[in-house]
Parts: C-alpha cells; structure tokens; sequence
C-alpha cells in the first residue's frame, strides 16, 4: 500500500483501464478562467467520466468532483460535508462542466453551491459546506463494528485497478436468494491513498452510492441488485456525506451501511466509514429509487444500479 502522489503512476497515462489513479484523474476537475474574486479560486472547471463499460456513470464519481471543485474555489477551507441530487444521466462520452456559486466565504465557514452540466442542461447538484477545523471542545466517535477485520470477510472481484474488496457475511450482494438482515459490511483497500485533503474526501465518498440499494434489498427473498434493469428499476437519487476530520487512513477502510427505511418506491440507507483502527473518518446517508420497471419511451433512460 503506498500513500503517495499519483501523478507519477505509470496508469494515470492509461485512459483505457478503469484504475483508482485514472479515477483520482478524474476527481481532479480542471480550472477555466481565473478567480473572479480576490482571496477565492476559480469557479468554472470541466471534468471527465468513467463509465466502467456500462455507458453511465456514478453520481458518486460527480460528488467526488464536486467536493474537488469546491475545494479550489474557495482554497482558504476544507470540505465538510456534501450533499448531491442526482437529476439527469451523465454522459461518459461528453465532458462534464462543473459552475460553482460562492454562497459565503468566510474566515472560519463556508458553502457553495456546485452545478454540474452537459449541453447546458444540469444534471447534478452539490451543495458543500467547508470550514476550519477547530481544536475540540469535546469529542466522541461511533465504535467500530464488531465484525472481525478483513482477513474474515469474503473477496469480491471490483472492475477497478488498484480496489481490493472484501465482504462481511455477504458472498453475493447481486443474488436475489442471498437474504439477510438490512445491513452491509465492505471493507475496501485503495492503492494509491492521496496525499491531498480533497481527492481523500472524494475518494471516500465515491463508493457511498454502491451498496446502499442492495443493503435495502438483502432482506427481501426473491429480490436482489442482478434484477436492476431488468424487471426492477432502481437509482441513486442523493447522497448526503460528512467527513470528521482528520479524514486519514493507511490500509483497510470498513463502509457500514444501514437500510432503515423502504416503501413508495424509495429506499433510505445511513452508513458510516471507518478506518481498520477504528477512527470514525465520515458518515453518509443515501437516497434511492426501487420501483417497478417502466415502459421505456423514446426519451427516457432506465437507471442501472449493479455491483
């Protein structure tokens, strides 16, 4: 495992392979003109897909890049929290224009509002909080879960270089017979770890879209994330992530998700992050669309939601 940059991968020239160096690429959002306003960064930055072969892409990826812009626009802060509505389908083939509003700036708190486009038309939303961490008046974490460590948790393949994934008791999230209780345990492994405060953030909060709808299916017999797109249609609407500084780790991260809530065709899953030691690094909720699969008309597009 190595936490250093990833400029100097020999993947991050490789635009074929979908790789934690490529996606950390992409979270990399590129400044367009220069600041508008003494002390701020700049507001307007275009940035890339990976659509992982399935011709989408995850609205977590957009979060990701939309914690990154809000990072350089207002360079003085860190990210605190993020909470993104997924509108429209994002094209892979199109870049993706990210216009961000400064709602406030200032010396210890702030808040932007993130506009991701394609052809003019928004498709996501993010609204950022930033601040300066503070020494702590008091402080508590949430506990690790006692579910044993990774050496106990099932392998899982991930269609991404440089992502190890391990589960706790689940052998097949996909699977409609695999039923349990409405949690999920995934421990994940990313080589490179970034040095920089907001890729860590975006990375962390890439992969809060990709278990929560299974999490709420798992308890239903019969019914299971193999199923999305094909007699279910299910989507990510929005994600909510906050970071509890410091947001570092080095090995093993542990998602815990949580479905507490499912009916009227959407689902609702809370969820933590910690590190292998036990550190509560974020906490995140999603979200999401489980509802019989519709008629497809010419201008409509089903959403896919599979591991």
């Amino acid at each position: 495992m190595t936490s250093g940059t990833y400029d100097h991968d020999p993947l991050a020239l490789d635009e074929t392979r979908s790789s934690v160096v490529r996606m950390l690429r992409i979270f990399d959002v590129e400044a367009v003109g220069e600041p508008a306003d003494e002390g701020l960064g700049p507001t307007s930055f275009v940035g890339r897909s990976d659509g992982g072969g399935r011709g989408m892409v995850d609205g977590s990826q957009v979060l990701g890049q939309g914690i990154v812009a809000a990072a350089k626009a207002v360079p003085a802060l860190t990210p605190r929290s993020a909470y993104a509505t997924f509108i429209r389908m994002v094209d892979p083939d199109e870049l993706i224009d990210f216009d961000v509003e400064v709602v406030h700036a200032g010396r210890t708190m702030g808040s932007v509002l993130v506009r991701a486009s394609q052809r003019d038309r928004t498709l996501v939303t993010v609204s950022v909080l930033l601040d300066v961490p503070s020494d702590d008046v008091i402080r508590h974490d949430a506990e690790l879960p006692a579910i044993g460590g990774s050496s106990n948790a099932h392998e899982r393949s991930m269609p991404m270089i440089g992502r190890e994934l391990r589960m706790h008791e689940v052998v097949d999230p996909n699977d409609p017979d695999e039923v349990g209780p409405p949690f999920l345990d995934a421990w994940l492994r990313y080589d490179p770890i970034p040095e920089r405060d907001d890729l860590r953030k975006a990375l962390l909060a890439h992969y809060t879209g990709h278990l929560s709808i299974s999490t709420t299916m798992r308890p239903h017999a019969g019914v299971g994330t193999a199923q999305a797109h094909v007699s279910i249609s299910t989507g990510v609407m929005a994600i909510q992530v906050s970071f509890h500084e410091p947001v570092t780790w080095d090995g093993w991260i542990l998602y815990h998700h949580e479905s507490t809530a499912v009916g009227s065709g959407m689902s609702y899953v809370r969820g933590q992050v910690f590190s292998e030691e036990g550190h509560l690094l974020a906490s995140f909720s999603q979200d999401g669309m489980i509802r019989p699969m519709a008629a497809r008309t010419s201008d409509s597009r089903e959403v896919k939601h599979r591991l």
